[in-house]
């Protein structure tokens, strides 16, 4: 795109990860109804870490459950990485999440007669891994967040700050192309979420990848590149974040995994 005389280039639109346009969701029917959402029109940029803000209710965790592929939308348009994800159905749409999306879902949902470690691993066996190189893998990232030695325990014996990091780590291991967080940060003290949040922003650093948080946490919003404020089923607006001023450039080399 040309600039006007006297004024910097304009940087070429990002890549889009998800492009909404118009989605409605209702619950129930008639005089019950509720409609969460009204016509949601929303860009989440590829390589870029999008937060969703608004008051409880507003629905937020609605929209990414449909980004995600767990609920379905009532109307609309939806393009995840370019592919319309309401065509799909039955086993396909599950293949699709177990290949595509990472879920940090805000009540944790660990399996109690599943070990830590063997939570973490379920995406990894769910996609052909042996269960052995899943469960070594699980304990690398298990050890990543703090969680040393913890791999083979049960995991209502945990705190909730941990088992929230369990839950992250779920989430990650299989290294997803659409990371969707659901106040990923709640259960965690000040430094512990920077330093968990850092590590998911940074899992969107490249050009296939996308992150989605949705948070009433003020103390993370400087890391977000952008910003989408919901309010009664809709995005009122979209601000940039602290992090788009100051991001690197993306990195389009093979992904690796966490050390």
């Amino acid at each position: 795109m040309q600039a006007n005389a006297g004024t910097a280039p304009v940087a070429a639109p990002a890549a889009l990860a998800i492009r909404a346009r118009g989605v409605v969701k209702t619950f129930g029917r008639g005089e019950s109804a509720v409609r969460a959402l009204r016509g949601i029109d929303l860009d989440v940029p590829a390589g870029e870490m999008t937060m969703l803000v608004g008051p409880s209710g507003c629905g937020k965790t609605t929209l990414i459950s449909i980004f995600a592929g767990l609920l379905s939308r009532d109307a609309g348009e939806l393009a995840v990485f370019g592919e319309d994800i309401g065509a799909l159905r039955g086993a396909r749409l599950a293949a699709w999440r177990r290949d595509n999306v990472g879920f940090i879902f805000q009540q944790f949902n660990l399996v109690p007669q599943l070990s830590v470690a063997e939570n973490v691993s379920v995406p990894l066996v769910l996609k052909g891994e042996s269960v052995g190189a899943a469960l070594r893998r699980a304990h690398e990232l298990l050890d990543t967040l703090g969680l040393e030695g913890r791999g083979k325990g049960a995991p209502l014996k945990l705190s909730g700050g941990q088992q929230q990091r369990v839950a992250i780590a779920r989430a990650l291991v299989h290294d997803p192309r659409i990371l969707v967080c659901d106040e990923p940060t709640s259960a965690l003290d000040a430094e512990l979420g920077r330093r968990v949040m850092t590590l998911i922003r940074d899992r969107s650093r490249a050009p296939d990848r996308a992150v989605i948080v949705v948070t009433h946490d003020d103390r993370i919003f400087h890391l977000a590149d952008s910003i989408a404020h919901v309010n009664d089923g809709v995005i009122d607006r979209i601000s940039r974040g602290d992090a788009s001023a100051a991001m690197p450039a993306i990195d389009s080399s093979p992904r690796r995994s966490l050390p």
